[in-house]
């Protein structure tokens, strides 16, 4: 298996998965499939760097994390999406 460990503050995240029907039962086709905003976070990094100073990244691996639409880049390892963004791309931790 292939890891990665992101550099300065950013953060990879793996998006969850986009939901397959509504409320109602009806089946959403691909097409029509909006980005999902929510993931889990999957690996980070050391932190960024202020005046010779490391700030600490304030997710940590196993959170999951509220982010914008087009947040981030996507990479593909191991057949599994990822997204690796800066911590500051991040809007919120879900607690719950």
């Amino acid at each position: 298996m292939t890891s990665i460990k992101p550099l300065g503050d950013r953060v990879v995240v793996q998006p969850k998965p986009a939901e397959e029907k509504t409320e109602s039962g009806l089946y959403i086709p691909d097409s029509a499939k909006e980005k999902p905003q929510e993931g889990t976070v999957v690996a980070t990094g050391p932190g960024r760097v202020e005046d010779g100073t490391r700030i600490e990244m304030t997710v940590e691996e196993g959170n999951d994390v509220l982010y914008g639409k087009y947040a981030g880049t996507e990479v593909t390892l191991d057949g599994d999406e990822y997204l690796i963004m800066r911590e500051s791309d991040i809007f919120g931790v879900v607690e719950g």
